[in-house]
C-alpha cells in the first residue's frame, strides 16, 4: 500500500505539451510515491508517452510543474533528468550488443585505475554485486549481452539504472516480446526495486499485467488523464472501459 504520508518522488502538476495545434498532453496531474508502481494505459496516441518523455527530457513542457522530492525540478533535457536520479528503459534497452554485461553496465562511464586504464575487473566486481542484489540467477558476466535472453537483458538495463542511484525509473513496456519465464523474471526484479525504495512509472498495453505489477493504475484518453485507481479497488473490466469510454469506473453507469 502506498504511504501518503511520505513526500512524493514525483509531482507532475497541471501538465500541458502542444504539436502543431493538437493538444498531446492536456492539463494533466500526476504523482508517484517512493516504493510505489505507478501503470500508465491507454490508447496509442492517448498522451502517455508523451507525458513521460517530459519527464525524461525528452519533451519540454508548454505549461505546468514538476516537482521531485518535494522541490520543483527544471527539466529541458535527458541529462537534467538524470541529474534528479531518473532513468528511462526504453523498450528497445539500448544496450551494445558486442559487449558484455559489465561494459554495458559502465558504457560511457567507465571506471579507471589510478593510472588511468580502463579498470575491467573492477567493473566486473561491481557489476557482480549489482546482479546478486537484483536478480541472483545471473550468471552470464562474460557472455555478449546479444546472447542474453530477454529478460536477462531487461536485468541489466535496470542494474545500471540502480548502480547510478536512480531513484524514479520510468519502463517502457518491460515485458512486450517475452516469455512467461521471462516476464516473471522482469515482474520480480520490480518487485525488488519496490522493496528497495524506487518509484516505478510503468508503461503498458496489458491491463491484467498492470493489475498483477502496479499499485495504482492511470489511464489517459485523448491527452487527457481519466483517472487513477488503486487496483484492487478496480477490476480490468474497469480499466478497460476508463481506456475505452474515456470513464472512471464511478461514472460507467
Amino acid at each position: 500500500m502506498t504511504d501518503t504520508s511520505q513526500t512524493p518522488l514525483v509531482q507532475l502538476k497541471d501538465i500541458s505539451i502542444s504539436f502543431g495545434g493538437i493538444r498531446a498532453v492536456d492539463h494533466v496531474s500526476l504523482d508517484l510515491y517512493p516504493g510505489e508502481v505507478v501503470g500508465l494505459l491507454g490508447h496509442n496516441g492517448a498522451g502517455k508517452s508523451t507525458l513521460i518523455k517530459i519527464l525524461s527530457g525528452a519533451y519540454q513542457k508548454d505549461g505546468g510543474e514538476i516537482w521531485i522530492e518535494g522541490k520543483e525540478a527544471n527539466i529541458q533535457s535527458p541529462r537534467d533528468a538524470r541529474d534528479y536520479n531518473i532513468e528511462t528503459i526504453y523498450q528497445t534497452l539500448a544496450l551494445a550488443d558486442n559487449l558484455d554485461a559489465a561494459s554495458n553496465l559502465f558504457l560511457g562511464r567507465e571506471l579507471t585505475t589510478a593510472a588511468g586504464f580502463v579498470d575491467d575487473a573492477k567493473m566486473e566486481s561491481e557489476t557482480a554485486k549489482i546482479m546478486a542484489r537484483l536478480n541472483p540467477n545471473f550468471r552470464k558476466l562474460k557472455e555478449p549481452v546479444s546472447a542474453l535472453s530477454g529478460g536477462q537483458r531487461q536485468s541489466v538495463a535496470i542494474a545500471k539504472a540502480v548502480y547510478f542511484k536512480a531513484k524514479i525509473l520510468i519502463m517502457d513496456e518491460p515485458t512486450a516480446a517475452l516469455g512467461v519465464h521471462e516476464t516473471k523474471m522482469v515482474a520480480d526484479l520490480i518487485q525488488e526495486l519496490k522493496k528497495q525504495g524506487l518509484g516505478i512509472f510503468l508503461i503498458s498495453h496489458d491491463t491484467r499485467e498492470m493489475l498483477e505489477l502496479c499499485d495504482r493504475v492511470s489511464v489517459m484518453k485523448n491527452g487527457k488523464m481519466i483517472g487513477t485507481e488503486r487496483v484492487e479497488d478496480v477490476t480490468e473490466d474497469d480499466i478497460l472501459s476508463m481506456i475505452i469510454m474515456g470513464k472512471k469506473p464511478d461514472q460507467a453507469a
